[in-house]
């Protein structure tokens, strides 16, 4: 690799590699004339591309982009295998060559240059074809760049609409039916959010990923810290699965119970340990397409549910009681958090955006993705907590007669839906692990079963131990949602865009930044006491 000698308006520092130059050689001749000019201009940045040529030379993880594609793109089912030798041998590839190893910069100028308005990605992407596909190791998959509008929107939905659908009842009984007002005015600056974050990856071409935003905004401190909190966002969100699984398969087999040499599992940790052992082999899989092809039908397990619960109103009989309080100041923080969760999407935009055929069109498919959840997450607030008033527990269908066909399709749906998430969700932190592993002990793929059971069985651990379905998500929403959606992505804008905002913009992001400090402080307060009062 040589360093490049230019760096442009926005930013773009980075090496080029053969490949790449091999590439640049294929640019028109006006843009040829063009770089000249631009080169002639550099000498002055010179000294600038050698002092940061460092900072972006350390750029953990690597394995974010493939594997949170992989968690949020549709595919099509290949053949299943599982972890293997072949995977060590792939991983340790992937990790140790010249292409993939963790010195690696992940901005090119090279290719920046050849096409200055859409992003550019490694060549190692580039160059694989689709007929290998089936035999590739889920992090060397290759990700489409042809997403139509009406996937873009349908993995938009597909990501934000998940788990925290059904907790909206209980966050009307937490915080009031004003309380709706949080969960619009939370939809409405989460899209703003997405939005900047398209501007941040339009500023400096290579940017992909919300860490490589982190780094662009606040060097390698920046990529690590969002990192971190976007791994612990996952692991968290596989903790409420194994807790979500385990509540809905002890309201539906109530008298289940374990008694083996003197170890007692009442219903709730006999379906919690049964739940780790279903998913533990799937996160063994070497190929996790299969498993994305079927997490994409979230969209259509959602909708499932949401027709199961007014059938069950409706026809069934249940119901809609008209009641509850205006605004319940004293447990509000419990549902701000509740209602921040919902629009935990963001770690993901970026992918999204980059995988439209159409990047132009990327507000619009937020808009409309956001829009969409809205009506879901409202109506069944709305539904929900007219059926079953004050009653209402953190996950509406354990309040569901079970009796009826619609309560039990509703609570199946519910336990099946995680067991195909979790492994995409568990992944990326696995895969950001092994990046941390020594080379030499990473050929073994002893390893890397290893780190995966070991996240697994941690999950299981936390979730034994804070079986709170409801606060945990409220804590999930206001300490990490909070930064994500709403902090970092202002920050970030402001930090990338500095002397190119205006003075109205930044405002609005300043005003934005103290929303979500203010909601993550009293939020996070809130839900870490109710979680420690019902474990004393």
């Amino acid at each position: 690799m040589k360093a490049e000698d230019k760096m442009g308006h926005d930013r773009g520092i980075g090496f080029e590699t053969d490949d790449e130059e091999n590439e640049a050689q294929m640019v028109g001749e006006t843009e040829e004339e063009d770089d000249e000019s631009d080169y002639s201009n550099s000498s002055s940045f010179e000294h600038s591309d050698s002092r940061l040529s460092e900072a972006y030379g350390t750029s953990w993880p690597q394995s974010y982009r493939p594997s949170i594609d992989m968690y949020s793109t549709v595919r099509t089912p290949p053949n299943l295998s599982f972890l293997a030798h072949s995977l060590s041998s792939s991983i340790h590839k992937r990790v140790s060559s010249p292409d993939a190893s963790l010195h690696k910069p992940f901005i090119s100028t090279t290719s920046a240059r050849a096409s200055p308005r859409s992003p550019s990605y490694p060549s190692f992407q580039r160059t694989q074809s689709r007929s290998s596909a089936p035999r590739l190791s889920y992090h060397e998959l290759e990700v489409s760049r042809q997403c139509s509008y009406a996937q873009a929107v349908l993995n938009g939905v597909n990501i934000l609409c998940g788990v925290g659908l059904l907790a909206t009842p209980y966050a009307i009984k937490e915080g009031g039916w004003m309380g709706l007002l949080i969960l619009t005015g939370f939809g409405a600056i989460s899209c703003y959010t997405g939005i900047l974050l398209k501007w941040c990856l339009e500023s400096t071409p290579g940017l992909q990923t919300y860490p490589d935003i982190g780094q662009a905004a606040f060097g390698v401190a920046g990529r690590l810290t969002i990192s971190i909190i976007l791994y612990v966002e996952l692991y968290t969100c596989c903790v409420e699965y194994i807790t979500l699984m385990s509540d809905n398969l002890s309201a539906l087999f109530p008298n289940a119970h374990l008694n083996f040499a003197g170890v007692h599992l009442n219903p709730h940790q006999f379906f919690a340990v049964l739940a780790t052992i279903l998913v533990l082999p799937t996160v063994w899989l070497r190929n996790l397409s299969f498993l994305s092809y079927l997490s994409a039908g979230g969209v259509i397990a959602s909708l499932l549910v949401v027709i199961c619960l007014l059938w069950v109103g409706v026809v069934d009989q249940v119901g809609f009681h008209p009641g509850g309080t205006l605004l319940d100041l004293a447990n509000l923080p419990v549902a701000l958090g509740l209602y921040g969760f919902c629009y935990a999407g963001h770690a993901v935009f970026p992918n999204i955006y980059s995988s439209m055929k159409k990047p132009a069109d990327f507000p619009s498919v937020l808009i409309a993705s956001f829009s969409i959840c809205w009506l879901l997450y409202s109506g069944v607030a709305v539904a929900g907590y007219l059926m079953f008033g004050e009653s209402i527990k953190s996950q509406f269908t354990l309040n569901m007669p079970h009796r009826f066909l619609a309560s039990k399709t509703a609570a199946w749906t519910t336990v099946v839906n995680p067991l195909t998430k979790y492994a995409l969700t568990i992944t990326p932190v696995a895969l950001s692990l092994e990046e941390l592993v020594s080379s030499q002990r990473l050929r073994s793929h002893f390893i890397s079963v290893l780190i995966r059971t070991a996240l697994v069985l941690s999950t299981l651990f936390v979730a034994l131990k804070i079986p709170f379905f409801g606060f945990v998500m409220a804590l999930l929403g206001s300490l990490l949602t909070m930064i994500v959606a709403l902090i970092f992505p202002c920050a970030s804008y402001l930090s990338i865009m500095r002397g190119r905002v205006s003075r109205f913009q930044a405002a609005v992001c300043i005003l934005i930044i103290m929303v979500g400090i203010t909601s993550a402080c009293i939020g996070s307060y809130s839900a870490i006491k109710r979680i420690a009062d019902n474990m004393a």
